[in-house]
This record gives structure tokens, sequence and C-alpha cells, in this order.
């Protein structure tokens, strides 16, 4: 394979994975539950960016944004007041990876508040309370980052061939998939004062 699409069978990294994926909601539920309701649920979801995934900034404190860096390695929490923090990607727990976030948040100032359970998994078991220990195979996670890149291009064009409602290209974290969504609907023109000295399109659809 490419270097832009990483070969990444699914069943090497299969723990990896599954270890990614609790930390990411872990992260995403406290990003949900400090960010006003948006539809569609786009106010919890991560984007890519040339670290990894970032939940942009989170209205907590003065500001919080959590990065996972997945080329070095580690989770990131910078806060607009100037408080920086970070802990390393690595084998541990469920259980240790949540305690640990709790104290980065606290440490930028934030409250590390929100519900305690994995959404979207089969027999979830409470984050607190999953202390079995996890895999992580950095290589797998380094090659997972390239392909969202290469996937955000694709969607990105997508997208920007669309003059009706979209969606921003964006991660959600239950269901662990990168997603873009077009929205179906009557045309409508928009009012000849929209955005004066843009030189985008005028029209949309379904809005």
């Amino acid at each position: 394979m490419s270097a832009i699409w990483p070969e990444i069978p699914f069943e090497a990294w299969r723990e990896t994975c599954s270890a990614l994926h609790l930390y990411c909601q872990i992260v995403g539920k406290y990003r949900l539950a400090r960010t006003p309701w948006v539809n569609h649920s786009w106010h919890a979801t991560f984007y890519v960016n040339a670290r990894g995934l970032t939940t942009s900034l989170i209205p907590d404190a003065s500001g919080i944004e959590i990065v996972f860096d997945l080329s070095r390695h580690v989770l990131i929490g910078e806060a607009a007041d100037g408080r920086r923090a970070e802990m390393p990607l690595g084998r541990m727990s469920v259980a240790e990876f949540h305690a640990r976030f709790c104290d980065l948040v606290e440490h930028l100032g934030g409250t590390p508040e929100f519900d305690g359970r994995p959404s979207e998994v089969p027999d979830p078991i409470p984050f607190t309370e999953d202390r079995q220990i996890r895999p992580y195979d950095a290589d797998a996670v380094t090659r997972f980052f390239r392909a969202l890149v290469a996937i955000s291009g694709v969607f990105y064009r997508f997208r920007t061939g669309f003059i009706g409602k979209v969606s921003p290209v964006h991660l959600f974290w239950g269901s662990f998939d990168l997603a873009v969504t077009r929205f179906s609907g009557p045309f409508r023109s928009a009012s000849p004062g929209w955005r004066p000295g843009f030189a985008g399109r005028r029209d949309t659809r379904g809005l």
C-alpha cells in the first residue's frame, strides 16, 4: 500500500483499536457534558488535524482543547489561559486512562464530570471498573491516523461539491467512525444580502 493509504488489517490491531475507542469515548463524553447542544450531535464529535484527533475548543473553564497526538502518542490538553498538560498513550487499563484524564482536566482548571459508561459497545463496563490492561500498538495507531487523513481528503472533496446543508467532516466517538453527511431538501435561494463581499455560492438547498 502507498503511504497515503496505509495498510491496516483489523485483526492485527483489534485490541489496540478497542482501547483507543474507549479512550476517545472518555474524552468525548467530557466534551459532550461541557458543550451546548448542536443538532445531530455535532457538538460532541472529534476532528482530524495535523496531529491526530482534536475536540476543538471546549467551553469549560477558560476554554480547553484536548488532542490525541497519534504520531507522538500523547494526549495533550491546552487551556486558553496558558495552562498545558500531557499524558502518554500506551499500555494501560481504561480505568487508569480515565483517572489520569480527569487529573489532566483538573490541572487545566476544568470540571471532569461526565457519564461514566461506554456508549454503542456490547456489554459496557463502567470506565472506572475496567481494569484489564489493554495493549497499545503505536505503529498501528499511526497508520490509522494516516488513514484518517487520507479519508478526510476524500470527504472534503465530496462535501464541497454540494450546495445544500452538509455536516463537517468529523469522527463520532460512539460508533468510532469518520463521517460526512449531505442533507436533501427543497431548493431555496439565499437573500440578496447574504454575506456581503463573499465571493462564494449565493444559493443553498435545504436550509
